[in-house]
């Protein structure tokens, strides 16, 4: 006991700062330690708001707001041959508005809380885990290791059943990953959370599918990804967005997620109302390219490019609006999108995703950083919404200090749709200024 607590007191005497990790070494050699790193995503933001949406009962009509878009603390590490742990705490979109059971001070949460055994001493053919984790199926975009993204956000609809069966995208699960020759291979078995936990209020069941409020059942998910060329890193279940021209890598992925009856609705046969139970099936393939164009100078490309295929149940569509800047509604006017800067996000249907970027050759910066705009863009056909959903982005990040200190200027744009006719009637927009430290 005694030991634990000198180490404990002098912990920062074992520390290291070289490469700015925060890192105890358990052996010699460093191949046993434990990691501390801190993320914090500051947004200051002006957006056009959707028709009808007020804040604190008056009419905005655009609102600006400034927030917290993450705020994360991992501790993490391999403390045996075989024995490696993950933990994460923080909390996400914290703004004026941002609250818990009405307190503003019930935000933060663990996100991952894992063990993993790995069967191979120093190699990472198979490792066995679980816990609350964000290892997932379906894409790289839905376990991102959020502190090296490329465009401003992550495409969140990747992360599927986001704070409606899971907790911000992490799941009671276990699961097996590994790495063997140039496969990467992530299957599990998910027990997902009731929708009656998730805190919101919930609509009525009624013809359009929506999370069943009946039933409980596991969820299995598989994601394979085929290295061309540079292996990707393994320790954490997390997926890097850009490596900044540090690594060639060339991937093909597919993914998969399957629940039974996930989601319920009404059907009328013969003048009868029934329940109906829906399956979620959902699957991507997608090719991830991130590799240096001319090492000398420092230019480098990245960019992805995905095919998804949502089915949650018959016209399922969910809005979503990132850290929403708003809290509510005028009686009339309202469109589909609902509050803020919603938008339908998530939906029974076909996606395509891309994004781009170029890191420009750092002799235009020299030592002040370097600078990477970027490009992106969502279309969705939803089953439900008679016009196709296009969301596009484009910014620009200035990488003072690679990932670790970041600045980036994005600007969104976003259909809106009439309550009625659910076709798009007009667009509207955002400006968001990110400050990332990541180290």
């Amino acid at each position: 006991m005694k030991k634990y607590l000198i180490i404990f007191l002098f912990l920062p005497i074992f520390l290291s700062a070289q490469s700015n990790e925060l890192k105890l070494k358990l052996s010699e050699d460093g191949d046993k330690y434990i990691k501390a790193t801190f993320l914090n995503q500051t947004w200051a933001r002006y957006n056009q708001s959707n028709p009808g949406t007020t804040v604190q009962g008056e009419i905005a009509n655009n609102t600006f707001d400034i927030g917290l878009r993450r705020t994360r603390m991992q501790l993490y590490g391999k403390v045996t041959d075989h024995v490696f742990f993950y933990t994460q705490f923080g909390m996400n979109n914290f703004n004026a508005f941002s609250q818990n059971a009405g307190n503003r001070k019930l935000q933060a949460f663990f996100h991952d809380a894992l063990a993993e055994y790995w069967v191979f001493k120093n190699k990472d053919y198979v490792k066995l885990g679980g816990g609350l984790t964000i290892t997932n199926g379906l894409s790289r975009f839905s376990q991102p290791g959020i502190g090296t993204i490329m465009t401003l956000d992550v495409p969140i609809f990747a992360q599927a059943t986001v704070d409606q069966t899971d907790e911000f995208s992490r799941k009671l699960s276990v699961y097996a990953r590994g790495q063997m020759g140039k496969v990467d291979y992530r299957v599990v078995l998910s027990d997902p959370f009731p929708i009656t936990t998730n805190g919101q209020i919930l609509p009525a069941i009624n013809e359009n599918a929506t999370f069943a409020q009946k039933g409980h059942h596991k969820q299995y998910q598989a994601l394979f990804i085929y290295n061309f060329w540079d292996k990707e890193q393994h320790a954490t279940p997390y997926m890097t967005g850009t490596y900044l021209g540090k690594k060639k890598v060339l991937n093909l992925e597919a993914g998969a997620i399957y629940q039974k009856a996930a989601t319920w609705r009404t059907e009328t046969i013969n003048s009868i109302k029934d329940t109906v139970y829906d399956n979620m099936k959902l699957a991507s393939v997608a090719m991830y390219f991130d590799a240096p164009l001319n090492k000398e100078k420092g230019s480098a490309i990245s960019a992805y490019l995905g095919y998804f295929y949502t089915n949650y149940g018959e016209n399922y569509v969910r809005d979503n609006g990132i850290m929403n800047p708003a809290n509510g509604l005028t009686a009339t006017g309202a469109s589909f999108n609902g509050i803020g800067n919603a938008y339908p996000m998530f939906g029974t249907g076909q996606k395509l995703y891309g994004q781009v970027g170029y890191l420009l050759p750092k002799s235009i910066l020299k030592e002040r950083g370097a600078i990477m705009p970027y490009l992106s863009g969502t279309y969705s056909k939803f089953q439900r919404l008679n016009d196709p959903t296009f969301v596009w982005n484009v910014g620009i990040n200035w990488f003072i200090k690679d990932h670790t200190s970041k600045l980036t200027l994005d600007y969104q744009q976003r259909p809106i749709y009439d309550i009625t006719t659910l076709n798009v009637t007009q667009h509207k927009s955002s400006v968001t200024l990110q400050y990332q430290i990541f180290f």
